[in-house]
């Protein structure tokens, strides 16, 4: 501060400076609040509207209200609504079950498979749903029975004619289904498409089953994109269910026409079937908003409130959990669940005391690497072996091949010559003698998760999974007890100094904290050969200390730690050995001492000198 300023002296007090020096006393103030005119105006002009529209369906009547009242609540509107909501929710169930494997089809790497997806969608969505309808109704005509079996056979699981399998109803169930299919699928594929490319790479990282990726990872956040299309097509097809009239099938529309039609009561017919549609999609967007609210868990650092309906299923969630452990404690395994969960304490407590304690790391061996992309070669022919436990920093500039050399170690990129081996065991093949067989991707995920463990410049959390859900996730994989694998998991964000934040979402921790759980997330599998991708680029430069404090304390545990980062003093203290990467080569490796103190390439000089 400087010495010329003085307090505020008010008008009056001139003189004189006020005992309170933390400035006047505002309680005994009058707040005057501000006067919006354009809002006062726009509310008195919306108030207007209602009354004259009010007035207008209300006062009007030739609206004939007496005969809406008469007719609402009659048994045969009834019976059409419930037809209607039948159709809507039979569709809907269907179309999905059919919509989710086509999206998957649409974005799976078979060509073939793609195409047939396509082509699907392409058909179903352009036939309109009048006609569609009409030509199921009538595929008696083309085909006189229906028959199922083993092609080119005679064995037939089922023969029945046409007309008498597909009555009606199920030829508007069918109708619906196809055409709700084809238009969901794609909503679908593009909220899997609006998943963050990262999800994908740390769910395969740390070595998740295809399916579990799916259902645990991918879809989940999804979801948040799908559902509001979703919901409008489920709308469009409870609004769109008045097609079937053209069957002959009494179903809210159609129920209401027969009705007009006797008695000439168009108008208040006409509302009947109005009103009750709103009533179903007012019905629909509040099941929408609880949906919506659900997946929207860790969305925001702000936590989303808990509807009453994620409440009562949260509630029935645990009492099933509490009823199932019941069954366990009495039954004949209760002996052996005492035991496990003996276990599991045990194995916390081993957790937390020796977290940092030494280890049996992997050796990795690098033998003549080659990697291109396109035109641009990114590796170009590396040879290098990094010893068990030992301590590698890989620096360079950008572009120099580091990253991709990090992730062909755990094979998230496919070299194009040359092989990589942890103990001896190669990524991503199987040796037979001389014969070397690619593995198949689930071989691969779980090499993964037996061996190598990858930390992430950007974090790459899974944002609608708690830190303890995060950690939990890949053990539970690897068919880890729940309760061993949340031991392990406490234990773990207590050495890096969030035993606190075990239920917090992702978004709400800073940066430095997000890198530090998903330090401990690689660390729950216990990985012989621990990757690090510029773990602190990412952070504010007061975060990065948080990090680094953490990575120093493995590089004491034995773990194989390989680090590619600026950080050239932390390399100078924690390196066994540094690696000078330019070009997709390797220009120079060795101690710290000769490598940044005495570089012997006149290129690994010229980079020292700009960022030392």
């Amino acid at each position: 501060m400087s010495d010329t300023t003085q307090p505020f002296v008010g008008p009056g007090h001139a003189g004189r400076v006020s005992d309170d020096a933390a400035g006047p006393e505002y309680a005994h103030y009058r707040i005057v609040p501000a006067r919006h005119h354009a809002r006062t105006a726009g509310t008195v002009l919306a108030i207007a509207l209602i009354v004259i529209v009010l007035n207008s369906v209300l006062g009007n009547p030739r609206w004939g209200w007496g005969v809406f009242a008469q007719w609402f609540f009659a048994a045969p509107v009834l019976e059409g609504l419930g037809r209607t909501l039948v159709l809507t929710g039979l569709g809907a169930l269907f179309g999905f079950a059919l919509a989710t494997p086509l999206a998957l089809a649409r974005v799976s790497r078979s060509p073939l498979l793609a195409g047939c997806a396509w082509a699907f969608i392409w058909l179903f969505r352009s036939i309109p749903p009048i006609v569609l309808l009409l030509l199921l109704n009538n595929l008696g005509y083309l085909y006189e029975t229906i028959w199922i079996g083993v092609p080119f056979t005679h064995i037939a699981l089922l023969s029945e004619s046409t007309t008498d399998l597909i009555s009606p109803f199920f030829a508007a169930v069918l109708g619906l289904t196809l055409n709700h299919a084809a238009f969901s699928a794609e909503a679908i594929r593009g909220g899997i498409l609006s998943v963050d490319h990262g999800q994908r790479e740390a769910a395969a990282a740390l070595g998740l089953p295809g399916a579990r990726q799916v259902r645990r990872i991918v879809l989940p956040q999804a979801m948040r994109a799908i559902l509001p299309t979703a919901f409008n097509d489920i709308i469009g097809l409870a609004k769109g269910t008045s097609v079937v009239y053209i069957l002959a099938m009494p179903d809210l529309f159609y129920t209401v026409q027969i009705i007009y039609h006797r008695n000439l009561e168009v108008i208040p017919l006409l509302m009947v079937a109005t009103i009750w549609y709103l009533i179903i999609l007012t019905a629909l967007s509040a099941i929408q908003v609880h949906i919506e609210r659900y997946y929207a868990r860790g969305a925001t650092r702000e936590q989303v409130a808990v509807s009453r309906f994620s409440a009562l299923l949260r509630r029935w969630r645990s009492v099933r959990a509490a009823r199932r452990e019941d069954a366990l404690k009495a039954g004949p395994q209760a002996g052996s669940a005492a035991a496990e969960s003996a276990a599991a304490g045990a194995d916390a407590d081993a957790g937390i005391s020796g977290w940092a304690q030494r280890r049996v790391g992997g050796k990795v061996g690098i033998h003549n690497v080659s990697k291109s992309f396109g035109t641009l070669k990114v590796l170009d022919d590396i040879s290098l072996v990094f010893p068990s436990g030992s301590v590698t920093v890989i620096l360079g500039q950008s572009g120099s091949g580091k990253s991709t050399l990090l992730r062909s170690i755990n094979h998230l990129e496919r070299v194009d010559d040359g092989f990589i081996d942890i103990d001896g065991e190669l990524i991503g093949y199987r040796r037979d003698g001389r014969t070397l067989y690619e593995l198949k991707e689930k071989d691969i995920l779980q090499r993964r998760r037996a061996d190598v463990g990858m930390v992430f410049q950007s974090f790459n959390l899974f944002p609608h999974l708690s830190v303890l859900d995060n950690l939990v996730e890949a053990p539970l994989a690897s068919g880890v007890p729940r309760a061993q694998a949340q031991a392990e998991a406490r234990a773990l964000l207590a050495r890096v100094g969030l035993a606190d934040k075990a239920d917090a979402w992702p978004r709400q921790l800073s940066g430095g904290q997000q890198q530090r759980v998903a330090i401990a997330r690689a660390l729950a599998l216990k990985p012989k050969v621990l990757l690090f991708d510029e773990p602190t680029s990412a952070l504010d430069p007061e975060l990065v200390n948080e990090v680094l404090d953490v990575i120093r304390q493995l590089a004491r545990s034995g773990t194989t730690l390989i680090i590619v980062t600026h950080e050239i003093g932390f390399a100078r203290e924690v390196a066994d050995t540094i690696v000078f990467m330019d070009g997709g080569r390797i220009v120079e490796s060795g101690p710290p001492a000769r490598v940044l103190g005495n570089p012997a390439q006149a290129r690994t000089r010229e980079f020292l000198s700009k960022v030392l």
